[in-house]
């Protein structure tokens, strides 16, 4: 998910919110909402004391100039009345794509405050280092930031072909892109050719940078690429691999949700593709 335009993201919190403020308060990992199931309503940050549900406020900046903050609610915070808990994936195409970009941004907040309560040095409790989205250590200084994992995903082109691939956990028919995330010591062109030698066993060259989406399940920046098949037999890893595949471009299968950057890149390369065929013809 893009930075909605019109978005100017801050970590300083204002010493007063204004009225109309929005929060995306989160039980666990459900967003509070209200509405009908077709077009959930963000509750404003004045309502949640009188809802019986509240928690600290983190800023996230202003939204067409309205402030925006996550909040963290507690693991049993009651479901008030005609109001629900509702997981991310199931928001999509629901919740306007501005304000689910919105929301996947308070998540990552949210859970980063929950998980770094203590140090991870020293085990002291943590508390906010000022001017900067960070938790400090007030016993040996450590100083912890929000959670950041990178991870590649890669769409391998051979001719007027594209690899395409199904994770066990896919729903039938669908296929995408390879992903995998980003060692230690690696740079995102490593862990490409490692995780394609891993993942199907083929080796690529000519790796491009296509684009990058910030991808909050749980705290992921999804860095996508094309790259051209440069050799080896397709041998999918039973584990990780249902099943690989070369498809032609113009017999695409059922492909993610377009909320999702491995279906803009498939349809990208697959535009490309379409166009340099045209030319040949």
């Amino acid at each position: 998910m893009h930075t909605p335009e019109g978005f100017t993201p801050s970590h300083s919190l204002p010493a007063t919110l204004p009225e109309g403020t929005l929060a995306f308060a989160f039980r666990d990992d459900k967003l509070l909402v209200g509405g009908p199931e077709d077009a959930p309503l963000v509750p404003q940050s004045s309502m949640l004391e009188s809802l019986g549900v509240d928690g600290d406020r983190h800023y996230l900046g202003e939204f067409g100039g309205v402030a925006c903050v996550a909040v963290p609610l507690a693991p049993d915070a009651p479901e008030p009345p005609g109001w629900r808990y509702a997981g991310l994936r199931s928001l999509f195409f629901r919740l306007p794509e501005s304000l689910l970009a919105i929301a996947a941004r308070a998540f990552q907040v949210v859970e980063w405050d929950r998980t770094h309560q203590y140090c991870g040095r020293c085990g002291t409790a943590t508390r906010m280092k000022a001017g900067e989205r960070a938790k400090e250590c007030p016993a040996c200084s450590y100083v912890s930031y929000p959670r950041v994992t990178p991870a590649m995903m890669v769409l391998i082109t051979r001719g007027r072909e594209i690899l395409l691939a199904r994770a066990p956990r896919f729903p039938a028919g669908m296929f995408s892109a390879l992903a995998g995330f980003v060692e230690p010591g690696e740079t995102i062109e490593d862990c490409i050719r490692r995780e394609v030698r891993e993942e199907v066993g083929l080796e690529v060259g000519d790796i491009r940078y296509f684009s990058s989406q910030s991808w909050a399940f749980p705290h992921s920046l999804m860095i996508a690429y094309t790259a051209e098949y440069a050799g080896g037999e397709l041998k999918p890893d039973e584990t990780e691999i249902a099943e690989a595949r070369w498809f032609s471009w113009d017999a695409v299968p059922k492909l993610p949700p377009s909320i999702s950057i491995s279906r803009r890149l498939i349809e990208a390369t697959v535009a490309r593709l379409a166009g340099e065929t045209g030319r040949k013809g």
